[in-house]
């Protein structure tokens, strides 16, 4: 089987997390070559996520390293066992950024959702017609076929919470976003509406950060942490002006955690949030 080309995200942190449990372990590369009969190279590129592994060489792997962690292994073998492409996939072309795409797969295989944004409203909240605005004022201007090509699937990623048992959301909103006009006073208007009417569903809760809170922690910066079933797996997906950015080492992971906390120590109440939004509504 030739090596992947553009490996997924998730299928790069699968090869990551074989490699981790290698080096806890000691164990060189060559003697994972040995365990597995296979070529010294193969290993790099298992951990690379440019070759794929089955569950059971998964397993095989785990338990000549000593991983003491049973429901890690069992993780990581489901991941390695899972071929069906997700729906995203039909939208990889030319011209639109892999990093989006791994957003998608990151936002379907999680246990939960956490995110925190200063000047946009977060992606699975955005109507469509706010979301071409706010792909309207990117610069340089987006040729008109990746804008199309961008809010089809962002208006995508929100079908996570059709499901029969959504992730828990939650989304920490800074009083700026909401007053961010893209797209001009219909627009805005009918964008805050929908998130009001988002923030009254099961398994999902909006808070605002207002202005009389004070300066932000971590410099505003917008982020998304992703929940795995277990915590070594949860992942961070930064926002940068040069793309989307996944993180998942310890020290980050802790890093994140703790800025989710004093974040939520600034957030009103969910029931202060919506009326909150609901005066901002008033004033447009």
């Amino acid at each position: 089987m030739p090596p992947r080309s553009t490996p997924t995200a998730r299928q790069r942190r699968l090869g990551a997390e074989l490699r981790r449990l290698r080096e806890e372990s000691g164990t060189p590369v060559q003697r994972a070559a040995v365990l597995l009969g296979v070529d010294r190279t193969r290993i790099p590129n298992i951990e690379s996520g440019r070759i794929g592994i089955s569950a059971e060489r998964v397993r095989a792997l785990a338990r000549h390293y000593g991983c003491p962690d049973p429901e890690l292994v069992d993780l990581l073998a489901a991941m390695a066992r899972e071929r069906e492409k997700g729906w995203w996939e039909p939208h990889r072309r030319p011209g639109l950024p892999t990093g989006l795409l791994d957003i998608c797969e990151l936002e379907h295989h999680a246990a939960g959702l956490h995110t925190a944004v200063t000047t946009h409203i977060p992606g699975l909240l955005q109507t469509e017609a706010h979301a071409r605005a706010v792909f309207g004022a990117a610069d340089p201007p987006l040729p008109a076929s990746e804008l199309h090509a961008r809010l089809a699937l962002r208006m995508g990623r929100q079908q996570v919470f059709a499901r029969e048992r959504p992730p828990l959301y939650e989304a920490l909103v800074h009083e700026a976003a909401l007053r961010m006009r893209f797209g001009g006073p219909g627009v805005v208007r009918e964008q805050l509406e929908h998130v009001l009417a988002q923030s009254e569903r099961e398994r999902t809760t909006i808070r605002v950060i207002p202005f009389s809170a004070g300066g932000l922690p971590g410099s505003g910066q917008s982020f998304t942490y992703a929940a795995a079933a277990l915590s070594r797996l949860d992942t961070v997906q930064l926002d940068s002006a040069h793309g989307s950015v996944l993180v998942g080492s310890d020290p980050e992971l802790t890093r994140y955690r703790g800025l989710l906390e004093r974040l939520r120590s600034l957030a009103l109440p969910a029931d202060a949030s919506r009326d909150f939004v609901r005066s901002v509504v008033r004033d447009l």
